[in-house]
């Protein structure tokens, strides 16, 4: 792994909003070509998608599992930008566990969306039910990568209600479609990324205006949690280095994903050998 990459650690102010805010963005992540090349490689995915699927040219696209598709999204993976700030958050015990393309045309010429509420929800399914904890833990996180400007309103703005991951629920107004008060638009340039806590309640947006949004989705979680995707990579495995191998799931065996060896996580040994021990204390 590129030691230039301990240049972009977590600071303490983004730990300090991620711990009070559930999210925080950093900007200038990907550079402008870069966003160019892999928007290209989205738009051959979305076209192949939807026409194999029959899916409308205005209707969202949601791609589970896209990471396996193309060689560009592995790089991502491990982006010197913010691969240091998930480890930062997360520890040295970690993996890829989820990824989906997020691909939102306008709607159809001259049809207003129906008003309604946002689609509020906190991430991971059934660990919201079975976990009775509260606040719930934090167990992943996801960076979202965007391709698309989004400082303007109406670009299908990502919506989060800032510190309602320490909440297992939330207070909805009574007339059944308007949104929290809190409910806040994430407004990114393209290039941008916006690391969030599962626990936060977010929800996506319509889009109502002349612009495709294309946001790509890493979930990063503990090496004992059970993949959300079914991690179509095995193809990526024989060129991966060590650290790329353990985000994409490797493990001498199934003890080594709940007590593991040094060999189960050489992120650990690299940590170690850049930052010191104390930086892989328990």
């Amino acid at each position: 792994m590129d030691p230039t990459c301990l240049n972009y650690c977590l600071t303490e102010e983004e730990r300090r909003t991620f711990d009070q805010k559930g999210f925080f963005i950093v900007e200038d992540v990907l550079p402008l070509q870069l966003v160019k090349d892999v928007e290209a490689v989205v738009d051959r995915i979305d076209a192949r998608h939807r026409a194999e699927n029959n899916v409308g040219p205005h209707d969202r696209v949601n791609l589970l599992d896209f990471i396996g598709k193309d060689e560009v999204f592995l790089e991502l993976l491990d982006w010197p930008k913010i691969f240091p700030k998930v480890w930062g958050i997360l520890g040295w015990n970690i993996q890829l566990y989820h990824t989906h393309m997020a691909v939102t045309p306008p709607g159809p010429p001259g049809e207003a969306p129906a008003r309604k509420r946002l689609g509020w929800h906190q991430d991971s399914g059934r660990l919201n039910m079975d976990l009775e904890t509260t606040p719930r833990p934090r167990i992943s996180l996801k960076v979202a990568f965007f391709l698309t400007d989004t400082r303007e309103l109406g670009r299908a703005n990502f919506y989060v209600i800032p510190g309602s991951h320490l909440q297992n629920k939330v207070a909805f107004p009574a007339d059944g479609v308007s949104d929290p008060a809190e409910a806040t638009p994430v407004r990114v340039p393209a290039g941008a990324a916006v690391f969030f806590d599962r626990r936060i309640w977010h929800a996506p947006s319509p889009n109502t205006s002349s612009v495709t949004r294309k946001a790509l989705f890493y979930g990063y979680s503990y090496r004992w949690l059970r993949p959300r995707d079914n991690m179509t990579v095995a193809h990526f495995m024989d060129r991966c280095d060590p650290i790329r191998r353990q985000l994409l799931g490797a493990s001498t065996g199934g003890f080594g994903y709940t007590s593991p060896s040094d060999a189960d996580v050489p992120l650990k040994g690299w940590i170690k050998e850049h930052l010191g021990e104390a930086a892989v204390a328990p």
